[in-house]
């Protein structure tokens, strides 16, 4: 990454971080998406199962390699300020964290695993899927999380090129794998939905070791020779990475955690309804994709502006973000509105549930417009490592406005499930809102400290505070 000086320059910067962004998100819903249409090929209590367990995993999955993935924006900051010397030791200590919330993980999965499933109403086989499906899995997390963490440090770089030629090896390896063990090919057992699991977690060791063979021979980072000399554990650095991380996690989980809740309220309505519900929730988190994905470009370029000092360009870096999501929402949301009797058709050829999931998707038009302002806003408020006020206008959002809105359309109006949607949009367009002032206020701070040449945030005091970490503990 370098210094920008013209609107084309931002833009092409941040185009060339974005784009393997997007394609590296691509292919990681890819692989939940052969991991569900494989194990459903092999029988449908193996695609329950399988769902059951990903429901589970992904909100715990999400929200813990979300702490970890706060090395990304302490890193750009770390490069914006051209203080390279620290970067070692910050990769050390999220390499560290991410090995014990890996194994904590782990040890709370054997005491809670089999209590949570028992208290799910479900068939015996699908539960014996379900818990099978995750203890398989359980054998890849901490590569999963080691990953994560090596994939914020590549990504701090802007070389967002590498995570996702990595991604792009990830996805064949994982279906190929999947063919073999769930169907039990090659000679090895037929393992239905559970082969899924165990696929996955191979995949999770061999994008690690891509990964660490990357950072290890890639010249861009084989220079901070990062395993030459490991340092010590410091709790005071990962006071920082928790600090930020958490927020994120927590903000992460909430909103996985709200669609699943509202999957799992859905369970009152038809089959058909549930159908629906899910093919048109399936296309739009595909097409969250593209605002998630200018957040994570944001949170590099922003962080490496305010690392360097330049709020005006940390700002600008902002509103190119954010303006281009909003642009590229409006032309999902026109092809959304043209086009939903195709998108449908993707996903069944049941004329009831094709007519519901049209229905659906003219929902998904909001929720693409909502997501187009709030998730572009948290990436670029990650980046100033201002990440409180996020977790806080989730909760809200999501939880005390969203979900009780929805349930109360659904169940005391004649709205039905669609009710549910309304709320959810109605949760995400008040956050949109909230983190917009948000986003504005800490640029005028940060303007204003900058001008003043003060430290403006807490944040920085920490990073003052780990400067002296690294000095005591290499």
């Amino acid at each position: 990454m370098k210094q920008t000086f013209t609107f084309s320059q931002k833009l092409g910067q941040l185009l060339a971080i974005l784009l393997p962004v997007l394609v590296s998100q691509i292919a990681i819903f890819a692989m939940s998406f052969f991991d569900t249409i494989m194990s459903g090929h092999a029988s449908s209590v193996d695609l329950a199962g399988v769902a059951i367990g990903s429901s589970i995993w992904a909100p715990v999955s999400a929200g813990l390699t979300g702490i970890v993935a706060a090395v990304t924006p302490i890193l750009a900051q770390h490069l914006g300020g051209n203080r390279r010397e620290q970067i070692p030791f910050t990769l050390a200590q999220g390499i560290y964290l991410s090995i014990a919330l890996a194994l904590g993980t782990v040890v709370v999965g054997v005491f809670a695993l089999q209590p949570i499933l028992s208290h799910m109403d479900l068939e015996e086989g699908v539960r014996s899927i379900a818990f099978r499906f995750l203890v398989a899995l359980s054998f890849g997390i901490i590569p999963l999380f080691l990953y994560t963490a090596f994939r914020s440090f590549i990504d701090a770089h802007g070389k967002t090129r590498v995570t996702m030629l990595i991604s792009l090896v990830a996805l064949p390896v994982n279906i190929a794998l999947n063919y073999v063990l769930i169907f039990g090919k090659l000679g090895f057992p037929r393992m239905g939905g559970v082969g899924a699991g165990v696929a996955s977690a191979i995949t999770y060791w061999v994008i690690a070791a891509i990964s660490l063979l990357v950072i290890v021979r890639h010249e861009s980072f084989s220079q901070y020779r990062i395993f030459h000399r490991m340092p010590r554990i410091s709790f005071a650095a990962w006071k920082e990475l928790l600090r930020i991380g958490v927020p994120i996690g927590l903000s992460v989980s909430f909103e996985v955690g709200v669609f699943a809740v509202v999957t799992l309220l859905m369970s009152g309505y038809s089959t058909t309804t549930i159908a629906a519900h899910q093919a048109a929730i399936n296309f739009a988190s595909f097409l969250y994709m593209i605002p998630y994905s200018i957040s994570t470009a944001l949170t590099i370029m922003v962080g490496f502006e305010v690392g360097a000092k330049r709020p005006a360009d940390s700002k600008q870096y902002s509103f190119i973000g954010l303006f281009l999501a909003a642009g590229l929402a409006i032309v999902c949301a026109a092809f959304l509105f043209l086009f939903n009797k195709e998108v449908a058709a993707l996903y069944t050829t049941d004329m009831d549930v094709l007519t519901l999931t049209q229905h659906f998707l003219l929902y998904a038009i909001f929720f693409q417009m909502s997501d187009a302002i709030a998730a572009p806003i948290q990436g670029a408020l990650r980046g100033y490592k201002d990440v409180n006020v996020t977790f806080i206008v989730a909760f809200i959002s999501y939880w005390v406005i969203g979900l009780p809105v929805g349930y109360a359309l659904a169940a005391y109006t004649s709205m039905g499930a669609f009710g549910y949607w309304i709320g959810l949009i109605t949760g995400l367009a008040v956050g949109a809102v909230c983190l917009l002032a948000r986003l504005l206020f800490i640029q005028r701070r940060f303007q204003k400290g900058a001008l003043q040449g003060k430290i403006t945030t807490k944040a920085d005091a920490a990073a003052l505070a780990v400067k002296q970490n690294v000095q005591n503990n290499c």
